[in-house]
């Protein structure tokens, strides 16, 4: 027990700090917990024998779980409502067709038949809310036209469907269900249930931590801890989908007033990282590279099926209504980043007892490493190739917290925009709403306490507490829309 212990502390601190070295180097921070897990696993040097795929599966789906709630929590239902529509279109559409393509054209160069083939497709077919979100909250990428937001949204809202089609899958090769129209009304008794319980308990669970009114406030934590899982576990139990409920039960959060809201965001937030590095230290731990080389040849294939093709035609027919222009297209199509999720519901066939479902797995394995490698460490090249990458914007650090509760104020900020009428005015000379208080500014690393007279600079950071509704308004005077 104690060296077990002992044991899982030194990985987790190994990955932990790896993430810095992730950074640095410039590739995804989920491709080096993974590359942990292999190295301590049973072909590495840790030497550590794992190949229960109950438990992975087990892990994994709460790992999911908590990863797509604070996906839903971290959303700004500001900067999502106008990538809404294009959004759901890839978090549906996009995924079937992704499904489709590579199962349809797996068929013909793997040694499975169609319906396996269209179980693989199904795996692979939802971007990773994990792997994405990773990538595009680094320091480094920062993108024009709320190309961030609509893919954050997708991967958040997506990986439901996949879950769906992987399932409808087993069903039909396990003749669980007779046809595709029995899949078809599974998907919208499964959707339906989900959305609407995720809605309901996220709207109960604001109401009650308001009036729970805790003796202790880390009970609060406890709280919502237990709000995630009853999310997840009561529509799965009577048929719906728990990870469309999840996800949707953090969204419907994210737009209401609650108690200790930015103290429990950040705790899911940690709560979040944590479930990915348990997620990927597994995942690292459960492969045997040996058996994974022996299909490196069909999982490049299916890679280059999936990044090249099946892809690029999901996001161009799914969003065939949408303004966007055709580099912003482009630049969806290639951030289609797999992660964990698909390698999870790869242990739905393994638990299935489904033929071939080893090969399955193992070529998921790979396809999600080629993924990352190719894609995650790409992005920012293919912005600046593309031409919609944008200055990136420092991230104010404030020493500060403010706990709103019901209040309608807010305290959030802002960094001067370079083009902003602010640069070179005083505090006292602009023409800030009624009841704004400027509470300080960062400038050069350095806090300051700023008063009337105080000039405004070119990428000072300021803080800024004022009536909620201000917030789109000042925004636009400082940081320019």
């Amino acid at each position: 027990m104690n060296e077990i212990i002992l044991v899982a502390s030194v990985l987790f601190i190994i990955a932990a700090l790896s993430s810095k070295i992730a950074g640095k180097l410039g590739i995804p921070a989920l491709l080096i917990f993974i590359i942990v897990g292999i190295f301590a696993g049973s072909d590495g040097f840790g030497n550590i024998y794992f190949d229960n795929y109950y438990i992975t599966q087990f892990v994994g789906i709460v790992a999911l779980s908590y990863i797509l709630f604070m996906g839903g929590l971290s959303v700004n239902l500001k900067e999502i409502k106008p990538v809404f529509l294009d959004g759901l279109s890839l978090a549906t559409i996009g995924v079937f067709i992704t499904a489709f393509i590579v199962g349809w054209l797996g068929h013909y160069f793997l040694n499975l038949n169609l319906y396996e083939c269209l179980l693989l497709g199904s795996i692979v077919s939802s971007t990773d809310a994990a792997a994405v979100f990773s990538v595009l909250r680094s320091k480094d990428i920062s993108l024009k036209n709320n190309l961030k937001p609509l893919l954050e949204f997708e991967s958040g809202s997506n990986d439901p469907m996949a879950v769906f089609l992987t399932v409808g899958m087993i069903s039909l090769i396990t003749a669980k269900i007779d046809s595709f129209g029995d899949l078809i009304l599974m998907f919208f008794q499964q959707m339906s249930l989900g959305i609407l319980l995720g809605f309901l308990i996220g709207k109960g669970a604001a109401k009650l931590i308001n009036k729970a009114k805790l003796e202790y406030s880390g009970l609060y934590v406890v709280l919502t801890i237990a709000i995630v899982g009853f999310a997840y576990a009561l529509p799965s139990i009577i048929g719906g989908n728990g990870f469309m409920s999840v996800y949707i039960c953090g969204l419907t959060l994210a737009g209401s007033r609650f108690a200790h809201k930015k103290i429990l965001t950040k705790f899911h937030d940690a709560i979040a990282w944590f479930m990915q590095i348990i997620m990927f230290l597994m995942l690292g731990l459960l492969v045997f590279v040996k058996e994974v080389w022996k299909v490196a040849p069909s999982a490049l294939l299916i890679a280059l099926i999936l990044i090249f093709i099946a892809r690029p035609i999901s996001v161009f027919i799914g969003m065939v209504f949408s303004k966007l222009k055709l580099n912003d297209k482009l630049m969806i199509s290639w951030v289609g980043l797999r992660g964990a999720a698909p390698i999870v519901l790869a242990t739905f066939p393994l638990m299935a007892n489904i033929e071939h479902s080893h090969e399955i797995f193992n070529i998921v394995f790979f396809v999600v490493i080629i993924s990352v490698i190719v894609q995650g460490t790409t992005i920012p090249i293919m912005a600046k190739l593309l031409k919609v990458d944008k200055p990136i914007l420092k991230s104010g650090n404030s020493p500060l917290e403010f706990e709103a509760g019901e209040s309608d104020k807010n305290l959030f900020d802002v960094q001067i925009s370079p083009t902003s009428e602010a640069v070179g005015k005083t505090l006292k000379e602009l023409e800030l709403p009624p009841e704004t208080l400027v509470t300080m500014l960062e400038r050069n690393d350095k806090y300051l306490i700023p008063s009337g007279d105080t000039k405004i600079k070119e990428n000072d950071i300021m803080f800024i507490l004022s009536h909620r509704n201000n917030e789109d308004y000042l925004r636009c005077m400082f940081e320019q829309c």
